[in-house]
């Protein structure tokens, strides 16, 4: 009787998590200082507009047109449409932190889009509430210049520590609660170092480096972070670091290679492109002379 009554405890269990696994989905940890970041750029009828080009690019495959209830329902969970309640209940911070950092099935658009597109985006999804007001931040593009990064190596953890720091008139200012990305520079684009985390009190962050990344032939790798803030706005700094394993190898702009100059392009695809121009040109000339002779041909009979 016992085994029988904890059977049935453990499948209601399982019964009832399965059906409350699409609503746990649907779930975000928004961090606390992410939900009210505001934009900095007014949402008006031109900026809705951008946001709903880059929108119909990226977006209505999942979401569908907003109101129009054609999002894609065969995923789980289901994508809402984006002017429903749910959504727009949502802070623009959280709303931004989700485009953002993206989840699950729910794509990170960071590299995508850049801050001021993912505001757009968000410009539009507001256009389709009346009751929105819109807050405005504090932001200064101008104030960008001031922010200053120093990245260090712990050869020991292999962790790399990021401080950022703002130099105002009044001191020095601590980045503090910003949410920062680390990169590696790789041929074809930018390889994450970690996973984004948010900075301290002090704005300083960690980042595990991989202790098996290739650098150059020093060992040097190009080092990419890059900070978003509500009053410096979104803030990317780059440096090179001797902390890759030493790799001498040739570049892929050293070698013979189809996507290089034509004079490291391979041999053989010089003398097939070369080939074919020349075919090309032989055949036209033809067509030329053919012409011709048909031409005169014509004047001859009409003497």
């Amino acid at each position: 009787m016992f085994k029988k009554n904890i059977g049935i405890k453990i499948s209601t269990v399982i019964i009832v998590s399965l059906f409350s696994l699409p609503t746990f989905a649907q779930s975000w940890a928004i961090p606390a200082e992410m939900k009210t970041r505001t934009s900095y750029i007014p949402f008006t009828p031109s900026t809705a507009k951008e946001g709903e080009d880059n929108f119909t690019k990226n977006c209505v495959s999942c979401h569908g047109n907003p109101g129009k209830g054609n999002n894609l329902k065969s995923l789980s969970p289901i994508p809402p449409d984006l002017v429903g309640k749910v959504t727009q209940q949502r802070t623009d911070g959280d709303l931004f932190y989700i485009i953002t950092t993206g989840r699950g099935i729910m794509p990170s658009f960071k590299d995508v889009f850049s801050e001021q597109d993912r505001w757009k985006v968000i410009s539009y999804i507001r256009s389709f509430n009346k009751q929105y007001v819109q807050v405005l931040s504090k932001f200064n593009p101008l104030k960008a210049k001031l922010v200053k990064f120093d990245i260090t190596y712990n050869a020991l953890t292999h962790m790399v520590r990021v401080a950022v720091k703002a130099t105002e008139k009044t001191g020095t200012v601590a980045l503090k609660n910003d949410f920062m990305d680390v990169y590696a520079k790789r041929y074809f684009g930018r390889l994450q170092l970690d996973k984004g985390t948010v900075t301290d009190k002090d704005g300083i962050a960690y980042y595990k480096f991989p202790s098996d990344l290739p650098g150059d032939k020093d060992g040097n790798v190009e080092v990419i972070a890059s900070v978003t803030d509500d009053s410096y706005g979104e803030v990317t700094y780059q440096t090179r670091m001797k902390i890759g394993i030493p790799t001498n190898k040739p570049g892929l702009t050293e070698q013979r290679a189809i996507w290089n100059v034509v004079s490291k392009s391979p041999i053989w695809l010089i003398v097939t492109y070369t080939s074919c121009v020349l075919f090309l040109g032989l055949f036209l000339l033809y067509i030329v002379f053919s012409l011709w002779k048909i031409r005169k041909t014509g004047t001859l009979k009409n003497l």
